[in-house]
């Protein structure tokens, strides 16, 4: 007897809405209870999908964090790469580069703001590397080349945005007198004195 075909487009369509339930499950644990207390058990439960297909889809916790990190981080990357000036389009690139350092640090320091509550629960070296992680290193190099600096651009980006990493920023803020500000207008002073271009706002280093 003669099978049916196989119908591709009915299976691609089982699978995009399955990635939407699981993406939705998980961010509604998220918001209720913390990423750090969420498991792929309780995903895939509250879902309603079989947990290997959560596995297949996603290949561990970390790659499912990973692709709620970048739905999350589209807003921003919208902000800084077409948004109004200073941290988009419109302004000098030392301005640029000062308001989106900035922007990392306001971030981290927003206990609401699911990025960093989400970075936090993947290894660094995986962040770093994925979509968003890159996107951040390539914005600041091109920032860096646009404003004419002499130097190894991948490479200052790399020191650059170690001070705005969520590890540095988190043990920083853990001292009381660390405060946003503080770590504000330090930004905005490594900036002028690793690029040596302009800061944004007219921060000055704190003292």
């Amino acid at each position: 007897m003669k099978q049916p075909p196989h119908d591709v487009t009915a299976e691609r369509a089982d699978a995009v809405r399955n990635r939407a339930r699981l993406l939705d499950a998980a961010t509604r644990l998220v918001a209720d209870r913390g990423a750090e207390h969420v498991t792929m058990d309780e995903v895939a439960r509250e879902a309603g999908v079989g947990k290997g297909t959560l596995f297949r889809r996603f290949g561990d916790r970390d790659g499912l964090l990973l692709t709620l990190v970048d739905d999350v981080e589209a807003q921003f990357h919208e902000a800084y790469t077409s948004g109004p000036p200073p941290l988009g389009p419109g302004a000098s690139p030392g301005d640029r580069l000062t308001a989106f350092g900035c922007a990392l640090i306001e971030r981290v320091a927003d206990g609401t703001d699911l990025g960093p509550a989400l970075g936090r629960q993947i290894p660094c070296d995986r962040r770093h590397t994925s979509h968003y992680g890159r996107a951040f290193h390539h914005h600041v190099s091109s920032l860096l080349k646009e404003a004419g600096i002499d130097g190894d651009h991948d490479m200052l980006a790399h020191a650059l945005l170690a001070f705005v990493n969520l590890e540095t920023l988190d043990h920083l803020r853990n001292d009381p007198q660390v405060t946003t500000e503080r770590l504000r207008r330090s930004w905005a002073d490594l900036v002028r004195r690793v690029a040596g271009i302009a800061d944004a706002e007219g921060l000055q280093a704190a003292p």
